[in-house]
């Protein structure tokens, strides 16, 4: 039986609280990657499994699997 090599896949996710109560999840590298649970727990779990159906997919299609590029998460205050 052949080994299925498999490669790690790195992403930075978004989590926001939502009107719910819950948590809505957008992942930047993968356009129209949008997920939510009704907690971090179940939110994390809930990406997770979007993040793998995506990358299937494109492997599926043959199609260029996103890499992420340089992220930074910065506090802005302005005065207005």
């Amino acid at each position: 039986m052949e080994k299925i090599k498999q490669q790690v896949y790195q992403y930075t996710a978004v989590f926001e609280l939502n009107e719910d109560s819950g948590y809505t999840v957008t992942v930047p590298a993968l356009p129209g990657l949008v997920t939510e649970g009704r907690n971090l727990d179940e939110a994390r779990e809930m990406t997770v499994d979007a993040m793998r159906c995506y990358i299937g997919g494109l492997k599926k299609a043959r199609e260029v699997i996103p890499t992420e590029k340089e992220v930074g998460n910065f506090r802005l205050s302005i005065k207005a």
